[in-house]
């Protein structure tokens, strides 16, 4: 009998070293730091820096305190296509569904963005504030912190903090929704091609709407006035957030 289970024992030590990589623990902060299990999914912090606040001269954006659910959605968007960025899309396709869940609930666990004081006087119409607080209804844009919330620190899962965020991003954003229109050749110039949308993640074609809509000013004015909101040195105030 003492034979039989000898070898039984040693098969169920030896049983961990056999299982694959899904079924152990997968942890997040090790896939920020060097990366996921296959070696195209290169580590976060190369792009979102060491503390998550993205890099925002290279328009890396800010995942710190971003909701888990929200980060996870936009790397399966990555992965379907449903997002294209030449960086993302590769490392989204290599990250296997655990890591995705784990690098998501990494990111969502460090601190949120903490807001500056917004204006409190009444601000320039058509400016970047007029467009954030109160929109351009005249031509069916609501402003953005119907949906963004207060300061823009986000609405739940669907709708993501835009405060914090750097310039460049957002104004990259809006862009990638709208795509480029054709311009037609003159007689000095080729004709240049449509380039389509190249996000279409967004619940109901809604930013899509928005953003064709907006001009190259008002673009630039809203990224540069949410990238103004955010960072406060201020102690962190979680009521801020209390729509989350």
């Amino acid at each position: 009998m003492r034979k039989l289970i000898t070898p039984l024992l040693s098969g169920l030590l030896l049983l961990p070293a056999l299982l694959p990589l899904s079924a152990q623990a997968v942890d997040g902060s090790d896939i920020m730091q060097k990366g996921g299990a296959n070696p195209a999914a290169m580590p976060c912090i190369t792009c979102h820096g060491t503390d998550g606040k993205g890099m925002a001269a290279a328009g890396f954006p800010r995942l710190a305190g971003l909701p888990e659910a929200y980060i996870a959605k936009q790397l399966a968007d990555f992965k379907a296509g449903r997002r294209e960025n030449a960086v993302m899309q590769p490392i989204a396709q290599s990250l296997t569904p655990e890591e995705v869940a784990a690098v998501a609930k990494a990111y969502a666990e460090l601190p949120k963005v903490n807001i500056k004081p917004g204006p409190v006087e009444r601000p320039q119409p058509g400016s970047g504030a007029w467009i954030a607080l109160r929109g351009a209804w005249e031509r069916n844009i609501p402003e953005c912190t119907l949906c963004h919330g207060p300061a823009g620190v986000g609405v739940g899962d669907t709708f993501p903090p835009l405060a914090g965020q750097s310039a460049l991003y957002i104004e990259n954003q809006l862009k990638a929704w709208r795509g480029t229109k054709a311009v037609a050749a003159t007689r000095k110039t080729k004709a240049v091609a449509a380039v389509p949308p190249s996000r279409r993640n967004d619940p109901n074609g809604l930013m899509a709407h928005i953003a064709v809509d907006l001009s190259e000013a008002e673009i630039k004015a809203v990224a540069d006035y949410f990238a103004g909101l955010g960072e406060s040195k201020e102690a962190f105030d979680e009521s801020q957030h209390r729509l989350r």
